[in-house]
């Protein structure tokens, strides 16, 4: 931001207008107070200047819906020394207990002046108000008579106007809210703190001219006050903001949502809006316990709340999922900027507990107006491009239009998942595999489909990452490994004995329950143990070595066949393999799809399927689209191909009558190999 846009920001001129007005009222303060300023050194006024400093250090914190404010007692006392000796005494005993609170505080200098500048504009204008309606203070008279109760309610109400009004308006104008409806918000709040207090002042000065000792009595109504203001804050503030994190909630965000749209279409600017989603945070929550998961949640809310600036928000809005707000952008490169310096805080490792922990995430990124009018459509728009970020791998994204026809479609799916689970609309789908050698067909893999009622067939790529997003993975994972495992035992049943692969998300082959469920449905469906293959990606073993190595070492012990999909598209290598339990890999369709044009894709090949064999391992090319492809593989020793030169993925019937068809590996004499397509999909 340049010089000549900062001195023109609002704030900083409403601040500096304060400043020098504020300067003014206290010239004219010590002008024409001086006189009576020895009415300070009198043993009452001393006291209420000692009750005004201690009132500085002990403030009520109010957390509004717009920004977090200070109610004081001191400015009961300062009204009463303001009664008692005059405003100049009332300005110094509550300018100086303001200095030195800021000061211990370490409060910016710019802020400290502009407190005590608005204290002596407050002091200065109730001061001439208590001054034409009482002639307060007197010093050789009783200090208070009936007829000055008018002037001193004037007064009070001149200090509160003022002193409220001030204090509003700066914060308005930083929080870039609507003074008058953060006045109205928090107006009755207000009179039942502040006003309440001002209104003890008069109390405060004849319980002093009654018995010094006497003031002790009134610490029992400010306690009252004092304690009942605090109840209320506290119960505000925890209807407001996340207890884990103390953070604003999800009712809060949308609210300043609210505040930055109205401040953006005053000033032109624009407001942004991003929703993050913790990658993989649930397999973190579920291996080493919630205890640790709410440790690492609270280590991101701080990392996110230093990586933005003071006038921005940052809300927990549920569960691993953060909302933040840039009230004011010039563009949407600085928009993205912000985003890129979040991801970089959230990459650097955690340390909890002496543990070592690495995460990313996914941001979706919509600006108002351009995306939205509204909370309710910004809100909705990042939220569907953080899912496209996370699809993507891309860390972030800003909503683009062609992502819109999507959301009705997500979000209905979303919505009936959880019953296409129960009622068993997500079907499955199998894919042979065959023996090179013999071209027999050895097993095949399940793949998922959900037969929807008004979108017809959704493949795993649209539902898989929702149920992810929404708890579903769990029973999801159980209904597609039950199914598959019936389809076995009913095969069985029908002579046909073959092996069926199940793939499996991130977050199910982390999930710990997943080897205390797959030996029950194993005996419940009287199914041997060799017989189920569990595919997980390269990816998923090279993000945490270790842990994978744990949970492979599990689920080999229950006697299951473990391969690694798509082999060569990530980081790992077989040397890395070599000390994982695992019987498959399977070679990337796109090293073999090309193998015959790309010399480099078939050195590939060649090299992963020799050093799989002296590793022991067995391998699998996918993607085998022509006889051509599959007499390669052949000649260079692979051991099965899957393809749709074999066959497109079938349902039930359809791949039991081609497996009767083509034979199993039990058979004994090999069938000519017969291509099937265009059939499933």
């Amino acid at each position: 931001m340049s010089a000549r846009a900062k001195r023109l920001d609002p704030l900083d001129l409403y601040v500096t207008a304060i400043i020098l007005i504020g300067g003014a009222c206290m010239v004219w303060l010590g002008v024409d107070g001086a006189g009576g300023l020895s009415l300070l050194l009198s043993p009452e006024v001393a006291i209420f200047a000692v009750f005004a400093l201690i009132g500085e250090f002990v403030p009520l914190k109010v957390f509004t819906r717009g920004a977090e404010g200070e109610v004081t007692t001191s400015t009961t006392f300062a009204m009463a020394t303001m009664l008692a000796a005059g405003p100049l005494a009332s300005f110094v005993a509550l300018a100086g207990a303001n200095l030195l609170a800021d000061g211990i505080r370490r409060k910016p200098p710019k802020k400290v002046a502009f407190n005590i500048a608005q204290y002596g504009i407050t002091i200065a204008a109730s001061g001439l108000v208590l001054k034409a309606t009482t002639g307060l203070p007197r010093a050789h008279e009783p200090h208070l008579v009936p007829a000055d109760l008018i002037g001193i309610l004037l007064a009070a109400t001149v200090f509160f106007i003022c002193n409220t009004g001030l204090v509003a308006t700066v914060i308005a104008f930083a929080q870039r809210l609507s003074l008058w409806r953060y006045l109205a918000e928090d107006i009755f709040f207000q009179c039942a703190t502040a006003g309440l207090m001002l209104g003890l002042a008069p109390v405060v000065v004849l319980a002093a001219d009654f018995s010094l000792p006497a003031i002790a009595l009134l610490f029992l109504p400010l306690f009252a006050v004092h304690r009942g203001g605090s109840e209320a804050i506290a119960k505000e503030h925890q209807a407001l903001h996340d207890a884990l994190t103390g953070l604003p909630n999800r009712e809060l965000f949308r609210d300043r949502i609210d505040q930055a749209i109205r401040s953006s279409r005053r000033s032109g600017e624009s407001a942004v809006v991003m929703i993050m989603d913790l990658d993989h945070f649930k397999e973190i929550n579920d291996t080493l316990g919630h205890h640790h998961g709410d440790l690492l949640l609270q280590e991101v809310s701080r990392r996110l709340q230093a990586t933005l600036r003071d006038s921005d928000t940052v809300a927990r809005l549920g569960g691993d999922e953060f909302g933040v707000l840039l009230p004011r952008v010039a563009t949407s490169q600085d928009a993205t900027a912000v985003a890129g310096e979040l991801l970089v805080a959230l990459r650097e490792p955690f340390v909890l507990e002496g543990m070592r922990l690495e995460i990313d995430a996914s941001v979706g990124i919509a600006l108002h107006p351009v995306h939205g009018e509204d909370v309710e459509t910004l809100n909705q728009r990042a939220d569907i491009a953080m899912y496209s970020a996370k699809q993507s791998g891309r860390g972030y994204a800003i909503f683009e239009p062609e992502l819109d026809r999507h959301s009705p479609r997500r979000l209905a799916l979303a919505g009936g998942l959880r019953s296409a689970i129960n009622q068993s609309e997500i079907t499955l789908y199998y894919q042979p595999k065959a023996d090179l050698r013999s071209s027999r067909i050895v097993g095949v893999e399940a793949l998922a489909r959900w037969d929807h009622p008004e979108f017809g067939i959704v493949g795993p790529s649209e539902f898989v990452p929702i149920a992810e997003q929404t708890g579903l993975i769990t029973p999801l994972t159980s209904h597609v490994l039950d199914v598959a495992l019936r389809q076995i035992r009913e095969w069985s049943d029908n002579g046909l004995e073959l092996t069926i692969a199940v793939n499996l998300s991130a977050r199910s082959f982390l999930d710990t329950h997943l080897a205390v469920e797959i030996p029950r449905l194993l005996a419940r469906w009287d199914v041997r143990a060799e017989q189920l293959e569990l595919e997980i990606t390269e990816s998923m073993l090279m993000t945490d070595p270790a842990r994978a190595e744990a949970t492979l070492a599990r689920l080999s012990q229950i006697g299951l066949t473990l391969s690694v999909d798509d082999f060569g598209t990530g980081y790992s290598s077989l040397a890395n393999l070599k000390r994982l339990p695992v019987d498959v890999i399977k070679i990337d369709k796109s090293f073999v799809m090309e193998m015959a044009v790309d010399a480099s894709d078939a050195a590939i090949v060649r090299s992963t399927i020799d050093l799989a064999h002296n590793l022991g391992l067995r391998v699998v090319a996918e993607g085998v689209e022509s006889e051509d492809a599959w007499r390669q593989l052949e000649a260079l020793g692979c051991d099965y191909a899957q393809g749709y030169y074999l066959s497109r993925p079938l349902p039930a019937d359809a791949a039991t009558r081609l497996i009767r068809e083509r034979g199993t590996a039990r058979d004994a004499t090999p069938p000519a190999l017969r291509v099937v397509h265009g059939v499933g999909a």
